[in-house]
C-alpha cells in the first residue's frame, strides 16, 4: 500500500482507500452505504498502520516438514475507539487483527467550547505493555484526539498511534504539539475547519452519517 510520509503524518494514499473516501464524501451516501465503507477503510488502514510491527520466528510444522516462520512478537495490540464514530472503524479493523484487545474513550465535543468531554474510560489492565492504535474518523480541532491520548497516557500507555479517516490542518497541528511521540495515520488532509469545527470540504458528521442520526 502506497503512502506519503512527513512529520509524524502518513497519508495513505492507496488507491482502493482514495476511491472508498471520495464515495464516502457524496452527501446522498445512505446510511447502510457509508457504514460499510467505513468499516472496509478501517481494514485497509489497520493493515498500513501495522505494517511495522515486529516479528520472531517459531517453529512450526507444515505437512511436508518443520520450518521456522515469522510470527508477531510481543502482547496483542488494542484498538482505542474514541465513542462513537470511532466504532465505525473497529469491526474492519477487528476482522483483520481479531485477537486484538479493545478500550473505549467515551468523549464528547461540547457544541459552545468545543472542549472534550469525557463520560467513559475502559482499558485493558496491562495496556502499558501492548501498543494502543487510536481510532476515529475526525480529526477535526484535535480536542477528542488529544484528550483521549491523555487518558490512555494517564493510565500508562507508551506506545500509542492515533488512525483517522480525514484531518485537518488545525487538528494536526494541535495534536502534533500535544503528542508529538503519537504518529498520526489519515486518508486525506482537508482545507480547513469552519466556524462550527467541521472540516471543510469534509464530509459532515461521521456519527450522525454512520448512525442516521441528526
Amino acid at each position: 500500500m502506497a503512502s506519503a510520509k512527513t512529520d509524524g503524518v502518513t497519508v495513505v494514499d492507496h488507491p482502493l482507500v482514495q476511491h472508498k473516501l471520495t464515495l464516502m464524501r457524496e452527501e446522498h451516501r445512505s446510511t447502510q452505504g457509508f457504514r460499510r465503507l467505513l468499516n472496509e477503510i478501517g481494514m485497509l488502514l489497520c493493515y498500513e498502520v501495522t505494517r511495522d510491527l515486529p516479528l520472531e520466528q517459531i517453529e512450526i510444522e507444515t505437512p511436508i516438514s518443520k520450518m521456522m516462520a515469522p510470527k508477531i512478537a510481543g502482547k496483542k495490540l488494542v484498538f482505542a475507539p474514541i465513542l462513537r464514530a470511532g466504532v465505525g472503524f473497529l469491526d474492519g479493523m477487528l476482522e483483520l487483527v481479531p485477537s486484538a484487545r479493545v478500550a473505549h474513550i467515551g468523549l464528547y465535543r461540547d457544541p459552545d467550547t468545543l472542549v472534550a468531554v469525557e463520560y467513559y474510560f475502559k482499558a485493558p489492565h496491562d495496556i502499558a505493555d501492548r501498543l494502543v492504535i487510536v481510532i476515529d474518523p475526525m480529526l477535526a480541532t484535535g480536542n477528542s484526539a488529544t484528550a483521549a491520548v491523555e487518558r490512555l497516557k494517564e493510565r500508562g500507555a507508551k506506545d500509542i498511534r492515533f488512525v483517522c479517516l480525514l484531518a485537518a490542518p488545525e487538528g494536526i497541528a494541535h495534536m502534533r504539539g500535544e503528542h508529538p511521540d503519537v504518529p498520526i495515520w489519515t486518508v486525506a488532509i482537508d482545507e480547513k475547519l469552519n466556524d462550527h469545527g467541521y472540516i471543510v470540504p469534509g464530509l459532515g458528521d461521521a456519527g450522525d452519517r454512520m448512525y442516521g442520526t441528526k
